[in-house]
């Protein structure tokens, strides 16, 4: 994996990095927060410091069993999740993960993608990265636990991730890879995307023999606390939290504007009209999605007059409005 070396939050090349489309390190890009320098001191502090900022609203959050060793998941026929979702306060979370950080087995503890702003007011002002100054509009989140496994997963929009406390290694792997990496269920889901079944500490490469060609082409990096991690888009990602406290900050962006809808309701449709089709058919329409959707994006309309295109023009926002109309209109029949 590229790494940048010693990168100022205020001279990230955001778009050199979105343009590129692979993963990066960068290291040292967040060793100036207080939360980096309070976790470097103790746990302690860095609990204290996190509860400095704490709104006092309830809170979502992952609890598992000793048995799920760290790893939120589903049970064996994946019909139902390992773990339990509660609500508490931030300072009840803390001390029960303090309560449990020397058990060679703790339970699980996981807030995941809690929104910074809302929850800790403040703290984004002593611990964050100018990404307004790039115009992009990324609201943090905050991902605090133990020894947490996140399944491998992918994200639609960009992310730079933030190792505040603790480490974390990170295992990626391109787009092209979801066959190789099995996906599971749509529904339900361990953080609310498809992940990986593979176990990636005891791969079965007789049940999954197509995760030997994916670990090909992984890419890994070990974040230490202040280092970040630029993943692109639809890049899927295995995330290890390696110590008894780990807290991370990440940013999500979307490289479109915001009027574009998330491609994720496209997809659960074209399962539902398309994917039973007789495989002639499916072939018929496969090609007709090459034309319109995958192709060149004039390519549909090119021969047309512009006032005649219609659909086929550029989408904006009124366009958006009009599309998304016509589908809820068509669904509701």
């Amino acid at each position: 994996m590229r790494v940048l070396q010693d990168v100022h939050a205020d001279a990230l090349p955001l778009h050199d990095l979105v343009s590129d489309g692979q993963p990066v390190l960068l290291k040292g890009v967040a060793r100036d927060w207080g939360l980096v320098q309070a976790g470097l001191r103790s746990t302690q502090d860095a609990m204290s410091y996190l509860l400095g900022f704490d709104a006092g609203r309830p809170i979502q959050y992952s609890f598992g069993g000793p048995e799920i060793a760290g790893r939120p998941f589903y049970n064996e026929d994946f019909t139902r999740l390992n773990f339990d979702v509660r609500r508490g306060s931030l300072a009840q979370v803390l001390g029960e993960i303090a309560d449990h950080l020397h058990d060679p087995r703790p339970p699980t503890y996981y807030v995941a993608s809690l929104l910074v702003d809302g929850a800790l007011p403040g703290f984004s002002q002593a611990n964050g990265l100018p990404l307004a100054e790039h115009d992009i509009d990324a609201p943090p989140s905050i991902w605090i636990g133990n020894r947490v496994v996140a399944s491998c997963h992918f994200d639609e929009p960009n992310n730079i991730a933030c190792c505040a406390v603790g480490r974390r290694r990170f295992t990626l792997f391109p787009p092209d890879q979801i066959a190789n990496l099995y996906p599971g269920p749509f529904d339900p889901t361990p953080g609310g995307q498809v992940v990986s079944v593979v176990d990636f500490d005891d791969p079965d490469h007789a049940r999954h023999p197509r995760f030997r060609e994916a670990l090909a082409t992984a890419q890994t990096a070990l974040l230490e606390p202040g280092d970040a991690i630029f993943i692109p888009s639809m890049w899927w990602h295995h995330v290890r939290s390696l110590e008894p406290f780990n807290v991370l900050v990440n940013y999500w962006w979307r490289g479109s504007p915001a009027f574009l809808s998330s491609p994720l309701p496209a997809l659960h449709h074209a399962l539902w009209t398309l994917r039973d089709l007789p495989e002639r058919e499916k072939q018929a329409w496969a090609k007709v999605f090459d034309y319109y959707v995958f192709g060149p994006r004039e390519q549909a309309g090119e021969h047309l007059p512009a006032q005649a295109r219609d659909l086929l023009g550029p989408v904006d926002e009124t366009q958006a409005r009009r599309i998304r109309a016509m589908l809820i209109g068509r669904l509701n029949r």
